[in-house]
């Protein structure tokens, strides 16, 4: 109960957002449920480490790819998750003026740090509009070095989720499994940097865990 009630804080932390009418907030094109079919195994493996600091991701019913999703890397190539595929993804979207983003992108940067490697990889994702001086300072003042540059400046990224009924605010963090199918997902800030938080990404990229299951 109390892992249960940490998630639903968690989840009432984010900050709302308004759709922007700028950038390309089309819906996500989503491929069929066949192409997703062997993921409900994942999903079922990680959902006993959705609990404690994590408790607020929720598992899918039905896992699904989210091919329309495009944003831009450090040096401005356009790219969709299917550029991931082989990787698990945590999909983190953030923005400077986030209080919550803002407080959890170090524990992002830990995580991406701690489990970091050719078969996961924590994708943050500024959408703050304009150019790049916001984010970057930020990220320099609080040491956040760890984690790729990914932008979307016309927040079309958001938008899209929106349309998708998985975002309502910011942050909002999707868990991506190696065949690019969404898994899991929650709105609202998480301690990325704890023991919860290692075992669920673990779990998700079939490795063992010390961690009580």
């Amino acid at each position: 109960m109390i892992a249960a009630l940490g998630g639903l804080i968690a989840g009432a932390a984010a900050v709302y957002v308004r759709e922007s009418g700028s950038g390309n907030g089309a819906p996500v094109e989503t491929a069929g449920a066949k192409a997703c079919e062997a993921s409900k195994d994942q999903v079922a493996a990680i959902t006993p480490f959705l609990k404690g600091q994590v408790a607020a991701m929720a598992p899918v019913s039905e896992p699904r790819q989210l091919a329309g999703l495009t944003f831009k890397d450090n040096d401005g190539k356009d790219l969709t998750l299917a550029d991931f595929t082989g990787k698990t993804v945590l999909l983190n979207l953030w923005a400077t003026w986030c209080v919550p983003c803002r407080e959890e992108m170090p524990a992002l940067n830990a995580l991406q740090k701690a489990e970091g490697s050719d078969t996961f990889e924590v994708v943050a994702v500024n959408i703050d509009i304009g150019d790049d001086e916001k984010p970057k300072t930020f990220l320099n003042e609080t040491g956040v070095h760890e984690l790729g540059y990914y932008r979307d400046a016309s927040m079309g990224v958001f938008n899209a989720l929106k349309k998708e009924g998985l975002a309502f605010g910011l942050p909002v963090t999707l868990l991506m499994d190696d065949k690019g199918c969404l898994i899991s997902s929650m709105n609202g800030p998480a301690a990325w940097d704890s023991d919860d938080a290692r075992a669920l990404v673990k779990a998700a990229i079939g490795k063992p865990s010390s961690g009580t299951q």
